[in-house]
């Protein structure tokens, strides 16, 4: 059981007061267990006469401190989130890999958010081989976060699935204040505003030759003295990508966001609307001009988070507004 203190009651009413403000209903009554996952329905097959898009999320294992890679919540977050857009099911596999990998067969795109490079799980075994098989038929490809990141002799087949990678000693993965002043026409930037936000933002990262069939959808100027690598220390002052899009040469679709490593960003409107009209969109799903559905309660950044050391609970609270003026 979770202690709340004195000390977290500001926490509390700020969380009741922002979900009051966005007309969504209040903060659980207290005692919350912040860690309890059990209710998130896992590995769920559509009923046998569904007729519209499945979607696999697959959540990786625990990684980092509290707050940072919780891939767990995260994609619970996504689950509610794409569940709220019609004939969509959704389902969810965790650390890293399905227990019933027919659910691969299934579905229409695959979203990883996990730790990548030699420990993705996505690189074990022959797995590389059954994803191709997949994506020879068409299926969506997405990752988030660090399940961007592939070793070069890995990467050389994801380059084909998502038109770019985060290639180790090339790319590059500081913390930084992302300011998105403009946005591409696609239906991935639906309903999303220009924005500010800090995250742990990758970019330079290793892309297809001459940047074929791939769509930059977020763009910002980093700050120089976060070009760590000597690849990165090359573009003084260059635009980086930081997420695209990938049109296959076999019909299927690709998106990879380097962001997602602060979990309170999914508190962030526009954040989660290019997830999800991504994801969407890589299913081969219309997207609204006004964007998929993203409704949020931001009292669900604390819940079913991995329990991850041994101090007080400290409450996870969205980050500022950010919209940015045209």
């Amino acid at each position: 059981m979770i202690r709340w203190t004195s000390s977290s009651l500001p926490t509390l009413l700020f969380l009741a007061s922002m979900a009051i403000a966005q007309d969504k209903p209040a903060v659980p009554p207290l005692p919350l267990d912040p860690y309890d996952q059990s209710g998130v329905p896992l590995e769920v097959m559509p009923p046998k006469d569904f007729q519209g898009k499945k979607i696999l999320l697959i959540a990786g294992r625990q990684s980092h401190g509290p707050g940072d890679h919780e891939f767990f919540a995260g994609c619970a977050i996504l689950k509610s989130l794409l569940e709220q857009t019609p004939n969509v099911h959704v389902m969810m596999a965790r650390d890293g890999w399905p227990k019933n990998e027919a659910l691969f067969d299934l579905a229409d795109t695959i979203v990883f958010y996990m730790d990548g490079r030699g420990g993705h799980p996505v690189v074990q075994g022959n797995r590389l081989e059954k994803m191709q098989k997949l994506m020879d038929k068409g299926v969506g490809w997405v990752n988030l976060h660090y399940a961007v990141d592939y070793l070069p002799q890995h990467g050389k087949y994801v380059l084909n699935w998502m038109g770019g990678y985060y290639e180790p000693n090339y790319s590059i993965n500081p913390h930084w204040d992302a300011e998105i002043r403009s946005l591409p026409k696609h239906p991935i930037t639906r309903g999303v505003k220009p924005f500010k936000l800090r995250d742990e933002w990758y970019y330079n990262m290793r892309f297809i030759e001459d940047m074929k069939n791939v769509t930059p959808i977020l763009v910002a100027i980093p700050p120089d003295n976060t070009r760590g690598t000597p690849a990165a220390k090359m573009h003084p002052g260059r635009p980086e990508i930081m997420a695209w899009a990938y049109e296959r040469s076999d019909g299927g679709r690709g998106f990879g966001f380097t962001g997602g490593h602060f979990h309170r960003n999914w508190g962030d409107e526009n954040f989660r609307r290019i997830v999800t009209n991504a994801i969407l969109w890589t299913a081969k799903i219309d997207i609204p001009e006004t964007g998929a559905k993203v409704d949020f309660n931001v009292a669900d950044l604390n819940r079913n988070l991995d329990r991850k050391g041994k101090g007080e609970f400290k409450p996870i609270l969205p980050p500022p507004p950010s919209t940015l003026e045209k």
